[in-house]
Parts: C-alpha cells; structure tokens; sequence
C-alpha cells in the first residue's frame, strides 16, 4: 500500500496539446459582466477526479474539440481591454487557439490514489500541468491533464478560469463533454447561453441597498481592525477535512431547537463560521464576516436564460461581534448564527438587489471584503460528483488544493452527505476540529454511538 507524504511524479511521455473546437466557430469578443470582473474571482477552479476505468486520451480529445464548438469562449483567451476603452475590465478574445490538453502516467492505483486524495496535499498539485505564463491571464481559461493509472483508471484535472464561469457554469461545460465522449452526436443537453448583457449594469449606475462584503481599496489601506485574512496566509496552513452523514447533519440542525427551521447548508454554514472564529481566539469585540455564494439563476421575477454558464451568484454576507458567535453556550450560539444566515440569505433574494451589487462593482476599487471573513462556496449541489464519460461515475471528486476560502463538498456514494474542507493554521487546525464535532454529545445522548465523523487529520473521532 503506497504510504509516502509526497505524490510520486507524473511521467509525461508527449508534450500538451492545444485541443481547438473541431469546426470553425466566431470569431468576436464577449465582454464579461461586473460579477465575472471581480479580483476576487481571478483564479481558476481546479477540480480532481479519480475514476477506476480509463477513456482513451484520444475519445477525450475528440469529445472535447467538438464540446468547444459549442463552448468556443473555453477555447479564446481572457484579457483586460485596451486602455483605450477607459477600463480595464475583462473580455474573452474567441480566437479559436484552443484549451491546453496534458496526458501522463503515474505508478499509483485508485485505491491507493482515493486514501491519498482523502486529504488535500500539496504535491497534488503534480497532477495539473503547469502552464508556464508571466500572469493569470495569459494562462488559457481551460487547462486539462489527464493521468493513467497502473490499475487501468485514471485521474481528470481540469482548471477553469473562475471569471469565465461559476460552479454551476462549469459543472454544465463538464457534463455537455462527458455527453459527447459518449456519443457520436454534436447536440448536447443544454445549449450555453454565452452573452453577458443580462447582467449590465444601469446607466447611471444606482447602489440602492447596502453591501457589507465589499469594501474599496481606500478603505483596506486605512483598516484598523485585524486583518484575519493577512494572517492566515502568513502561517502553515494543514487542510481540515470533515465529513457529515445525513444523520449527524439532522443532529445538528436539531440543536437550532423546534422554533426554527432550517436547510442543511444553513446549519452547517453558521457552524462553520462558529468553529473558525472560536479556534482562532478572536477578541470578543472584533466584527467578523462570513460570506457565501447565492445562485440567482432561477430567482423568480427575473431568471437568467437557460444554459447561462457566467458568474450567476451573488456573496450574501452574515456579520457579528465574536462574542455574539462564541459567548452564548450551545445552541444558542448556533440557532443565533443560523438567523444571521438566514437573514443574509433573504436580503439576497429581494428584487432589484443583484442590480444592485453589478452598479456597484461599476466601480473598479471596489474589494471584496476578506480581511476578517470566512467564505464559503457550496460544491455539494452541483452533480459534480455525477461526471461519467463512459467508464463509471468517479470514486473520488473533490478540489485539487485547499485554501482559506471553505469549501462544502459532495460526498461519493452519499447525496445526502456534506463533506467540509478548509485550511486552518497548523496551531488551531486541532481545536477548530474539535469544535466542529464537539455536538457529538447531542449523537450519543439520542442513543446512537454507532455514528462516526470522518476526521482526515484525527483520524476518526467516536461519538
């Protein structure tokens, strides 16, 4: 059984590829929207695969040359507008060049490559061809590498630049492929939507509601409060990895009390945001943030078209002193922050408020606000862990590296199940997972000891 810390190298036989749409495709530019612009959203989504039957790097290929006729922006470049617009937002030259296709071997099973993949590593990392570019724009929006494993599986990486699309945006892009590895049609399920003018903001632009999670460059420079987010990136981070059964997931919302309902991201988000703030020892007059990402695709009064693949959420942001957070004993801390989520949840919904976040992003010092923020982005609902291009549906889906930004997972095999990833300084990553399963008491109490969290860093913790 493979047993080392650090990910064997990829052999790389050929050199990468760029896989261009297989027919001629437009040749213009899509201006992409305020909310695809944001800084914040200037880096690629990479995701990791681990399925047990290989496809052919060449039925790859081919699905993915025809997927790209469909998906031809995939296949331009991003960069900023020529100074002389008077701006230097983003667009997509679709000029056709095509995404970058890397093929390699490495000596590892699947089963080896899921108990290794269980927690995120570093030297994963290896596992994504390194496009060699002087900065994020001038690396292609879709970079893929695809590696054999000596039991006959393989292991899919792809890097999708955040600005060019959402999770959901990217999630259709993958399974319109996944459809065309096996088929020899050109149709595929959903057409992609590829205009960005649903999304324009008015003129003159009008801020009509207030934004607590953005914040201007002036502003930054001039905080007196922690910068949380600062400090976080200046200490050795270990990625905590903890998985929620339906059942404990039910617990834990049960401790919010009869009086308040509530969904399962609603629970687990506010104890999320409890736990991060309580293990990193916050004074208890500090306001801190947490911002999470609210799809508004299907927002009643004005939906997006059918196959919109941009950036089609909004960050709601919940705040609170720590003491509000931390100071009330369980669970009243947590049915408190529940509402808090809630609350951010709804002011989202209200008409005319997306409007207003793409008004005020006309305003290019405008900053997402991090600096004392946890941020969370559910992957859990999008079918990524559903991809199959002919050989079986993945045994492991997850992201490629873990960060400071919370991710909640899909977990394979369970729909219902939620697992939370997020990387903490190595000093407090013990007590932020402690704290995160601490409410196993409410498990044991009902009488079920038979339940158990998956903690990758402890191992397994008994409840």
């Amino acid at each position: 059984m493979f047993k080392s810390p650090e990910l064997p190298d990829c052999v790389y036989k050929n050199l990468p590829v760029f896989v261009c749409p297989s027919c001629p495709t437009p040749n213009h530019t899509v201006h992409l929207s305020n909310l695809d612009d944001q800084k914040f959203l200037r880096f690629s989504i990479k995701y990791l695969y681990i399925f047990e039957k290989s496809v052919a790097a060449e039925a790859l290929k081919d699905a993915l040359s025809r997927v790209l006729v469909h998906y031809y922006p995939f296949a331009g470049r991003v960069r900023a507008r020529a100074a002389a617009s008077g701006d230097r937002k983003l667009e997509i030259d679709c000029n056709g060049e095509g995404a970058v296709f890397a093929e390699a071997d490495v000596d590892l099973s699947a089963e080896e490559f899921v108990e290794f993949a269980k927690k995120p590593n570093r030297s994963l990392r290896k596992l994504m061809y390194r496009v060699d570019a002087p900065g994020f724009l001038d690396i292609p929006p879709l970079v893929i590498q695809v590696t054999n494993l000596r039991c006959g599986g393989m292991i899919l990486c792809t890097a999708i630049n955040h600005c060019v699309c959402d999770g959901i945006g990217s999630s259709q892009f993958l399974h319109a492929w996944a459809h065309l590895c096996q088929s020899n049609s050109t149709d595929i399920p959903i057409q992609p939507f590829h205009s960005r003018h649903v999304l324009g903001p008015r003129t003159p632009p009008q801020v009509t509601f207030p934004h607590p999670g953005f914040t201007t460059a002036e502003n930054i420079n001039s905080q007196t409060g922690p910068n949380i987010y600062s400090y976080l990136q200046s200490q050795p981070l270990i990625p905590s990895s903890i998985t929620f059964s339906p059942t404990q997931i039910l617990h834990l919302k049960r401790q919010c009390g009869p009086s308040l309902k509530c969904t399962t991201f609603e629970a687990l988000a506010a104890h999320t945001w409890r736990c991060w703030v309580k293990s990193l020892g916050l004074p208890l007059s500090v306001t801190v943030k947490l911002l999470f990402s609210v799809s508004f695709r299907n927002r009643p009064s004005n939906p997006l078209p059918q196959g919109y693949y941009g950036n089609g959420f909004v960050l709601a942001c919940a705040e609170a002193k720590v003491k509000e957070l931390v100071a009330p004993p369980p669970p009243h801390n947590l049915h408190h922050g529940v509402r808090l989520v809630q609350r951010a949840k709804s002011t989202v919904a209200i008409d005319d408020y997306v409007q207003s976040v793409v008004d005020l992003l006309e305003d290019e010092s405008v900053r997402t606000d991090i600096s004392a923020s946890l941020v969370i982005s559910q992957w859990s609902k999008l079918g990524l862990e559903e991809l199959d291009f002919g050989g079986g549906k993945p045994v492991h889906m997850g992201p490629l590296t873990s960060d400071v930004y919370c991710l909640f997972l899909p977990v394979v095999g369970d729909s219902d199940g939620v697992k939370v990833l997020v990387s903490m300084p190595e000093s407090v990553v013990g007590k932020f997972e402690f704290y995160m399963t601490e409410f196993s008491g409410v498990v044991e109490n009902a009488g079920d000891a038979k339940n158990h969290y998956g903690v990758d860093n402890l191992k397994i913790i008994s409840v």
